[in-house]
Parts: C-alpha cells; sequence; structure tokens
C-alpha cells in the first residue's frame, strides 16, 4: 500500500510510500490518499500530518500514467477537501515537493521543512496547467512575485527561501511537525475550524459561512468552559459544541 496511516493522541500521521518514484502519484494513489484523509476525520484525529518517505515528501504527479486533465479534475476537489478539513493540517516536508508535491503542501494549514528541501511547479516545462485554486493559494503563501517566477520560469526554491518567504512556519523533520501538529489537539475546536473557514476567503467573497461559525463560536459550550476554566486556573476540555 502506498499510503500509510498512523494515530498517535488524537494526531494522524499520513505517510505517501512510492520511494521507486520518489512520492509521485498516480489517480489510484491519490484516491487512497483522499480516502486516507477521510478515514482520519471521521475515526476523531484532531490534527493531520501529510508527509513522504525515504527522504522525499511529494515529486508530483506521476506522469508515466498522466493521461489526461480528468486526473487535474479529481486533485482539484481532493485538494479542496484538504485545505477544508475542520482539523489542523502539516505537512512535514523533505527532499522534493514538486507540482502535486507542492499543491499537497499548499493545501495544509501549516508546513515543516527539512533541511535540502526543494519546492518547485514546473508546469513550463511540461506543457501543462494547474488551476486557479493553486495560483491563488501559492500567491498567498510565497507572494505575486514568487509566484509568477515559479509557474513562468519553474524557479526552483530551496528550504532557506521558503523560511525567508513564511511558506514554512518551522525547520525540522517529521517529529518536528508532529509536535507541531499536537499543539493544535486540546484547542477549540469550533475557533480552529471557523478561522479557517475565516482566512481562507477570498477578496469579495461571501463571507456568510464565516459568520455562522462566528456566532456558534461565541454561542458555543466550549466559550463557557474556556471562560471557566480560565477562571480556576485550570486546563480547558474543549467538546467541539
Amino acid at each position: 500500500m502506498p499510503i500509510r496511516t498512523s494515530t498517535d493522541a488524537a494526531v494522524t500521521t499520513i505517510t505517501i510510500e512510492r520511494p521507486e518514484r520518489r512520492g509521485a502519484l498516480n489517480l489510484a494513489h491519490l484516491e487512497e490518499l483522499d480516502a486516507a484523509v477521510r478515514q482520519a476525520v471521521a475515526d476523531g484525529a484532531r490534527a493531520l500530518v501529510l508527509t513522504g518517505s525515504d527522504g522525499h515528501f511529494c515529486a508530483g504527479a506521476d506522469l508515466t500514467e498522466l493521461e489526461d486533465v480528468s486526473f487535474t479534475v479529481r486533485l482539484g476537489e481532493v485538494l479542496q477537501h484538504l485545505a477544508s478539513l475542520p482539523i489542523t493540517t502539516v505537512a512535514a516536508i523533505s527532499g522534493s515537493c514538486m507540482g502535486l508535491g507542492m499543491q499537497l503542501a499548499l493545501a495544509c494549514d501549516l508546513r515543516v521543512v527539512a533541511d535540502g528541501s526543494r519546492f518547485a511547479v514546473p508546469v513550463a516545462r511540461l506543457g501543462l496547467m494547474v488551476d486557479r485554486w493553486t495560483l491563488d493559494r501559492l500567491r498567498r503563501h510565497v507572494g505575486e512575485g514568487t509566484a509568477r517566477a515559479m509557474v513562468l520560469t519553474a524557479e526552483v526554491l530551496d528550504a532557506d527561501d521558503a523560511w525567508r518567504l513564511g511558506l514554512t512556519q518551522r525547520r525540522g523533520d517529521l517529529g518536528s511537525a508532529q509536535e507541531l501538529a499536537a499543539r493544535a489537539v486540546p484547542l477549540a475546536p469550533l475557533t480552529q475550524s471557523g478561522s479557517k473557514r475565516g482566512l481562507d476567503l477570498a477578496d469579495g467573497e461571501d463571507g456568510r459561512a464565516y459568520e455562522e461559525a462566528f456566532a456558534a463560536a461565541w454561542a458555543s459550550e466550549d466559550l463557557a468552559e474556556g471562560r471557566a476554566a480560565f477562571a480556576e486556573r485550570r486546563s480547558p476540555t474543549f467538546r467541539g459544541r
């Protein structure tokens, strides 16, 4: 199985295991990854870490099997679902983070980078295009100028570049990513999911879903618990309601 899942203390780690292709994914593996993400949430994971194996995160789509645009359409659905999860997601990146790998990293909330990592969106080398969602996400995370350079000239970023630009929030290995994810576990679920909705809103987009999440958080049992815990000088126990 090219997708391996493990869970520890409500943090689920999903590992792409295709060392022979540096983690490159075909459609079958993409579906397996999507199923693993959905199962993790259904099983009650409070945070998710996505990583690769044998020194590489994901080198992109498996071009030996890529036939038509239907793969890109399905990929877009998988990416948007990953980005919309109500829990905190962390990409633990090492080695190659190219093309589809870069898209997976952008779909996660946070990114932890190991030294020696390399990032690229080399579509101009292949005659391909990525969807608007990816371009918008890339622009938000690295800035307009760097996004244009990566897409139009196939510029490659290294770990130092990614750190300097704010693409990554920690420098370290898988353990560092899991520790970062674990920090999200005891915190208020409604606050986290609602805040993600707000952060993902594009300029001019209808914000009603965020406003609903905002109202729900302010009327929640978790808010009452948080206030009580603060007054009683103890750690709160949030239940997501």
